[in-house]
């Protein structure tokens, strides 16, 4: 029972950081129909500002406040230079955003040297269940995604602004049309979903250190967990996190077993998180669960 539950603790850390990127690159794909394929850059930037707080001698847990504001700012920032000119062509708007993250990726990789950093967490130290460990850091994520997608849920059914943002993606010529203006609806949105990146890139830091290429595997896990869940739902990109982010650890934590370890590779377990999506997507091409427009 201790080996399941640290297990359990393992699977779920890892599906709350899934879930806050998940969360920001739906809802861009949601009302704005196009993927942002430099979210895992953004991903990359909040961690990358924690990591230059400790540089200045700044405590991490400054760093980790100020990273979702920083690339929230940035994205509003891109979404206003370059991306609102290319809504109308989705196609292209995805290449810039490939490419915004290229840029990205490569100016953080000569900063950091083309190495790997390790970062501490502000909350160090461990909690014991039975003969295991477990991380208080790891529970601190685990809390704070519940708490950060219970605001963001109240956000979007229980304010205006968020009445605006569900009215846009069901039908985005009609809320035009009722005086929404969606040009300010998209920057805002755009830089909310950046924001959402950059805080779960400031809080896995800790976990799994730094280095240029930090957003790009959780970039692919991302795009499996919206294809999966589904987007212009709330509970779409929630359950596609879950459904990945349970399934990428725990094949690794099934490793662990004496009678498998020297029988499945470390590979098969992202292999068989590609066959599983393809399966469903081949039975739900829109996601389990979808409502959007795209």
């Amino acid at each position: 029972m201790d080996v399941f539950i640290k297990i359990a603790f393992d699977i779920l850390a890892f599906s709350c950081i899934m879930v806050l990127i998940v969360s920001g690159l739906a809802i861009i794909a949601s009302l704005m129909g196009i993927f942002n394929l430099g979210h895992g850059e953004f991903v990359l930037l909040g961690a990358y500002t924690v990591y230059a707080f400790r540089e200045i001698g700044l405590p991490e847990w400054m760093g980790m406040a100020f990273a979702p504001f920083a690339v929230g700012m940035f994205g509003l920032i891109i979404e206003m230079l370059f991306i609102r000119r290319l809504y109308t062509i989705p196609i292209i708007a995805m290449l810039a955003t490939f490419a915004i993250g290229l840029i990205i990726r490569e100016t953080v990789r000569g900063l950091l040297g083309g190495k790997f950093y390790y970062v501490n967490a502000p909350i160090e130290g461990l909690f014991e269940i039975g003969d295991y460990s477990f991380s208080i850091w790891r529970l601190v994520i685990i809390l704070a995604t519940i708490i950060i997608m219970f605001l963001c849920y109240c956000f979007l059914t229980r304010t205006t602004y968020g009445l605006k943002i569900r009215g846009s993606m069901e039908n985005p010529s009609l809320a035009r049309a009722s005086g929404i203006s969606t040009k300010k609806l998209y920057t805002l949105t755009f830089g909310f979903g950046a924001a959402l990146a950059g805080l779960a890139g400031a809080l896995m830091v800790p976990v799994f250190s730094i280095s240029a290429d930090l957003g790009l595997a959780f970039m692919v896990q991302a795009f499996l967990s919206l294809m999966l869940g589904g987007i212009g739902t709330f509970e779409g990109p929630l359950l596609g996190s879950a459904l990945i982010g349970g399934m990428v650890p725990g094949f690794q934590w099934i490793r662990e077993f004496p009678f498998i370890v020297d029988h499945i590779s470390p590979i098969f377990s992202e292999v068989f998180v590609f066959i599983v999506a393809l399966v469903i997507v081949k039975f739900r091409p829109k996601g389990l669960i979808s409502k959007g427009r795209i």
